[in-house]
């Protein structure tokens, strides 16, 4: 975005292209423990709503999760909305998974995050961009 008087032209150094890869984006989830991982699982078509993170992540992937780790597991989510959502908690606690609460606006403090972050680095300096769901799942091996 450049600022400019009205009426005023455009001055070349201002303009900075940049390329946002138009083919889409791809919105995945995962579980990580010291001990082991969930499936990647891909969300396809719409956004994550509170009802679609209970039914697809909760109950299909975390719930196993959890009881394949033992009694010593806890759950630890990062605050996005659809973590807090009333249908959420209610579903945590009636699972009976064990939930760390974490400070809000705190990503920092998350592990998860630092796991992304990696991630994201990795494919960051791929020379070429990735194309396809399984180029990606390369990346994370």
């Amino acid at each position: 975005m450049i600022w400019r008087e009205p009426g005023t032209c455009y001055r070349g150094p201002n303009i900075v292209e940049r390329d946002h890869y138009r083919g889409g984006g791809l919105l995945v989830w995962t579980g990580i423990a010291t001990n082991g991982r969930t499936d990647l699982y891909v969300f396809t078509g719409g956004s994550i709503t509170a009802v679609r993170y209970r039914d697809e992540i909760l109950h299909c992937l975390v719930r196993p999760f959890i009881d394949a780790m033992g009694i010593d597991a806890i759950f630890m989510g990062d605050n996005s909305r659809p973590q807090r959502a009333r249908s959420v908690r209610n579903y945590l606690e009636s699972e009976t998974i064990p939930q760390m609460a974490g400070p809000a606006r705190s990503l920092d403090l998350n592990p998860t995050e630092h796991v992304w972050d990696m991630l994201g680095r990795r494919i960051a300096g791929r020379s070429v961009p990735l194309c396809t769901f399984h180029e990606f799942q390369q990346t994370l091996l």
